[in-house]
């Protein structure tokens, strides 16, 4: 049943392949330019949710599948205490059934679709637009860390290898205090991009640690740089997705504040 208030419509739903999901979406207007927003490692949590809501206000249709649903302790996996280990190819396929759902809406536009993830989703949304081609990607503190480059069991293709596919532009969000993504991580990141001609709008912000955007965990919520790096996500998106950038052209676009004496190792994981 469908919940609605002053401006947006929330929803739960059923992915073909019975993975729950959560619809939000303007009240008003036909159909809307669409995300498919994955969580973080915690599962579909009350911020996850928040932040497809928020998007739907901004005027897009928003899926934000529980992506982790099957895992037996969803109470620890949503506390922290406990980790599902994600595959590539389980993310392909779950991305391909939240497309699916997404498809069957009046209210989603499917030929301009952008795939957000945060933290561990944050390589996700590339892997998967290298195999399913998308309008854009968004990367939130997420797909640029070391261990995320070379090809592995759970990954099986360098991440290098991935970009190189990419045939969209990407948003991307990092901060200088994350003790997990250095600020030479997100300089490779960058420079991989440029390598291979593909077109981003990539943001590092000083003072902002791991998990910055999650206003659940007081400890590493950073209001000034959430809200800009926010508004800095919507203005590519609306971009994007609503046909104003520049086609046929590689953009290239990289703001980053560090402190004059960042040290990465001096960097802790906030709570």
């Amino acid at each position: 049943m469908a919940a609605a208030s002053d401006d947006i419509v929330t929803e739960k739903i059923t992915c073909p392949s019975g993975m729950p999901a959560l619809v939000a979406r303007p009240k008003t207007g036909g159909r809307r330019p669409s995300v498919v927003l994955m969580h973080e490692r915690y599962g579909l949590v009350s911020h996850s949710r928040d932040l497809a809501r928020r998007c739907a206000r901004d005027g897009f249709f928003v899926i934000a599948p529980d992506f982790f649903h099957k895992y037996p302790d969803q109470d620890a996996l949503h506390a922290g205490t406990a980790r599902y280990d994600f595959t590539d190819s389980e993310a392909i396929a779950s991305l391909r059934d939240a497309i699916a759902a997404l498809e069957q809406s009046p209210h989603a536009d499917e030929n301009k679709v952008a795939v957000a993830g945060f933290c561990q989703t944050g390589r996700h949304p590339i892997v998967f637009a290298a195999e399913v081609p998308v309008a854009a990607v968004v990367v939130w503190y997420g797909a640029a860390a070391k261990r995320e480059w070379p090809a592995t069991e759970r990954q099986p293709k360098p991440m290098e290898e991935i970009i190189s596919k990419l045939p969209c532009p990407l948003f991307g969000a990092f901060g200088s205090d994350d003790h997990i993504i250095a600020v030479e991580d997100v300089r490779r990141f960058r420079n991989a991009l440029e390598d291979h001609g593909k077109s981003y709008d990539i943001h590092l912000y000083a003072g902002a640690p791991h998990g910055w955007l999650n206003d659940t965990m007081p400890g590493r919520y950073r209001k000034k740089q959430a809200e800009a790096a926010w508004a800095a996500q919507q203005f590519f998106l609306k971009q994007v997705l609503e046909g104003e950038a520049a086609h046929g052209l590689v953009g290239w676009r990289f703001e980053s504040e560090t402190p004059a004496d960042y040290d990465f190792s001096k960097n802790i994981r906030q709570e």
